[in-house]
């Protein structure tokens, strides 16, 4: 199965993704021993070329969906915001992880390229695609940052000397800040999604306008209330901590199910296209 989907892939996808892995690799195991510039390098470099594997396998000869390009888009568009941010925070450290997360991202799209796109039946598939991507990116991001929240909040019960420093580079509140406002920026994105997708429903499934209820919309639907939720519990009362990114965990699992969940199920272990 996996040579089978490897041999869908053409020859620049091979070389930018290889290029890619290889440039993550080497900061996410090696940035302990590397300078701060030729980390920053290797990350830029990395960053390139797995944008151009992302744009050669939506726009190339053969363009191609499914679980890892999706999951290799959304890692993608979480180390652009890590790539602002670090300008914008100069602390900001946990380099290696965004580096693995990628490396294991574009490894993923090669192993498992996914299925040729449909031609687009309704003029706002393109957007619900880009919609769905860009709230998938942002609320990856945001994860991320409450990763790094409980770890820095671990570190510093653990040590309360280190109250104004983090391992993670940044104080508490800020990631705190940060993580809400990712979870926000992806809620209202998420919103037009779903709104998009009701648009696109009709050409698609043979109906005027609307879902057609599967585990795609489902699934979606569950995780837009959960950040709903979680949006409402921080502002009405104050949630913050392992109880607010509980909610994000749970919220971000059932959004991973929607597409990526099923498309794997269906493209891995039923080895079928839809």
């Amino acid at each position: 199965m996996i040579l089978a989907n490897a041999a869908a892939y053409t020859f620049p996808s091979l070389i930018l993704g290889l290029g890619a892995a290889v440039a993550y690799t080497i900061p996410a195991f090696a940035s302990a021993r590397l300078s701060t510039a030729t980390t920053r390098l290797m990350l830029w470099c990395a960053w390139g070329l797995h944008g151009l594997a992302v744009l050669w396998s939506l726009f190339g000869e053969l363009p191609r969906f499914g679980f890892a390009p999706a999951l290799s888009v959304t890692a993608w568009l979480g180390l652009t915001v890590y790539a602002v941010e670090s300008y914008m925070y100069p602390k900001l450290k946990a380099v290696w992880v965004f580096a693995a997360i990628g490396a294991m991202a574009v490894i993923l799209a090669m192993l498992f390229p996914g299925q040729p796109l449909p031609s687009a039946a309704s003029k706002w598939l393109p957007v619900h695609w880009a919609l769905g991507l860009a709230s998938y990116g942002l609320f990856a991001a945001a994860v991320a940052h409450a990763w790094l929240m409980m770890r820095a909040e671990s570190q510093m019960r653990l040590s309360p000397s280190t109250m104004s420093a983090t391992s993670s580079g940044l104080p508490l509140l800020t990631l705190e800040r940060l993580t809400f406002r990712f979870v926000t920026a992806g809620f209202v994105l998420l919103t037009a999604t779903l709104l998009a997708g009701w648009l696109v429903g009709g050409p698609l499934y043979g109906v005027r306008t609307g879902f057609k209820w599967d585990h795609k919309i489902i699934f979606s639907t569950l995780s837009w209330f959960a950040f709903a939720v979680l949006l409402v519990g921080r502002a009405k009362f104050g949630w913050r901590g392992r109880t607010a990114v509980r909610v994000l965990y749970i919220g971000s699992g059932l959004l991973l199910l929607a597409y990526v969940g099923s498309r794997f199920v269906l493209e891995v272990i039923l080895g079928r296209a839809a």
